[in-house]
């Protein structure tokens, strides 16, 4: 999956969760779950990720601010 499809997938999943709260527009709050999401991936690793995985979280990372 590349960085946008992840982001793009993250945010959705993330939008299904607060779409039956009828929040009217959740984008911004999907959008801020999702990165929680990729922080938390980044950090529960122990500092254990090779350099290309750092790469794809910051670029998946930059995707979601860029919806």
């Amino acid at each position: 999956m590349t960085p946008k499809e992840k982001a793009e997938d993250l945010v959705d999943k993330q939008r299904t969760i607060l779409d039956p709260l009828d929040m009217g527009d959740y984008t911004h709050l999907a959008k801020q779950c999702a990165l929680i999401c990729v922080e938390e991936i980044m950090n529960s690793t122990g500092g254990f990720l090779w350099d290309i995985e750092v790469k794809y979280w910051q670029q998946v990372k930059q995707e979601i601010e860029k919806l």
